[in-house]
């Protein structure tokens, strides 16, 4: 599974830290900024995604982990993703106005800059697949970007409805659709697709049958989106979201065990490849279109039904709002977490950048004959001394400064 983040600002203050990757522009100084430790918080917990995403690409295999080890991995697969497609969402609305959205010339601006950041973020992926194969989530969330520009100005019970019936509603039909896209009618169809001869990762791939489909994966932007809008500083607030989080966790895991059986939690991935590959699920790989019925009332990392969904936003809730809590309340953790927090405020260039690195290294991917645990943790110490080192100096990440450079011609928009 290659996943994770999607990318990162500039800050109501000069003072104010650098800002995630997938959060490029807050909403500025004439709107209800975020508190100092509510943006750490985010950082941290797109940081720890990040090295969730470590964990599933450079660590063994689920196969091959028991224990403690293999609790880590099962955790990390599937869950990292999910949390950077949340805090996506997140990031849209710090560009579009994080507590009250941006109307008028500022808001056809911040539009715009979310429609060039798509653009970017699918063209980028595009050439990262085409480079080195494999499923690469940057192009799925261009195509995310590009369906919440509609949704930019809504509130957060508005949002949190859209993202709750979308979980409940799209599994079944992305069930049935991918079970009429046969083989042979994707090949059809991919004919046609420029962009599937260029990565092997097409439209088709992109809304339906790819690794992080839209049509199911958009829930938790959306959601994302929602918890933006929340004052996540205030601990009424932080109580109701753990609450939420814990409920959603709990009843959707719950329910899908008493169902499905002691097999509804298994991961997709035990069953495929879940970080190189084919941009689509493969036949028979624990994809929609190969399974029973039955299969959606499963909760598995990657199974895309509604109880997956749900389950995962529910952890996705509780990880951000925890990290959140912890970064006001320990004020000693913070100041140790600060190397860690720099790599969440540069975590597209920690994305790609571990690309590079293991395409350098001829080192594999989860596949069956790695093994070792060692070259995950050099990549997590290696991430976390690059991103503490350069965020002394610089404000953004490389490529979070190139892709924020790539959005300034949206200050033209009139």
């Amino acid at each position: 599974m290659k996943m994770q983040p999607p990318q990162e600002t500039s800050a109501p203050q000069d003072n104010s830290p650098p800002q995630s990757p997938t959060s490029p522009e807050p909403a500025g100084p004439d709107s209800p900024g975020p508190s100092t430790g509510r943006l750490v918080g985010v950082d941290l917990a797109r940081a720890l995604a990040v090295f969730g995403m470590y964990v599933v690409h450079i660590g063994p295999p689920l196969s091959a982990t028991d224990g403690v080890a293999g609790w880590v991995r099962y955790m990390a697969d599937g869950h990292s993703s999910v949390r950077f497609a949340t805090l996506a969402g997140f990031s849209v609305m710090l560009i579009a106005g994080r507590r009250e959205p941006k109307t008028g010339l500022a808001g056809r601006q911040a539009r715009a800059r979310i429609a060039i950041r798509a653009v970017v973020l699918l063209a980028l992926g595009t050439a990262m697949a085409m480079e080195y194969g494999g499923v690469i989530i940057l192009g799925f969330y261009g195509v995310y970007f590009l369906l919440t520009l509609p949704l930019v100005r809504l509130g957060a019970r508005t949002l949190a409805i859209i993202a709750l019936s979308l979980a409940l509603v799209t599994p079944q039909p992305a069930f049935a659709l991918n079970s009429l896209l046969t083989e042979s009618v994707q090949r059809s169809i991919n004919t046609y697709d420029p962009l599937h001869r260029l990565s092997e990762v097409g439209v088709l791939d992109l809304l339906f049958t790819g690794f992080y489909p839209t049509i199911t994966w958009i829930a938790f932007v959306i959601a994302g989106m929602a918890l933006a809008r929340l004052d996540l500083s205030a601990t009424a607030v932080q109580w109701r979201l753990a609450a939420l989080g814990a409920a959603l966790t709990v009843t959707a895991y719950g329910m899908s065990l008493l169902l499905a059986g002691k097999d509804a939690l298994r991961s997709t991935a035990e069953d495929g490849p879940s970080s190189r590959g084919s941009g689509s699920m493969p036949l028979g790989s624990g994809s929609f279109d190969a399974r029973p019925t039955s299969s959606l009332l499963t909760a598995g990392p990657h199974s895309g039904t509604t109880f997956d969904v749900i389950g995962s936003v529910g952890v996705a809730i509780l990880v951000i709002v925890g990290a959140t809590v912890a970064m006001d309340r320990l004020p000693r953790l913070r100041r140790l977490a600060t190397p860690v927090i720099a790599v969440g405020t540069m975590s597209l260039t920690a994305y790609v950048g571990h690309f590079l690195v293991q395409s350098t290294l001829s080192i594999p991917t989860g596949t069956s004959s790695q093994q070792s645990w060692v070259p995950l943790l050099l990549f997590v110490l290696g991430a976390i001394v690059f991103a503490a080192t350069w965020s002394r100096f610089f404000r953004r990440g490389p490529l979070e400064y190139l892709l924020n450079a790539a959005t300034k011609p949206a200050e033209h928009i009139r």
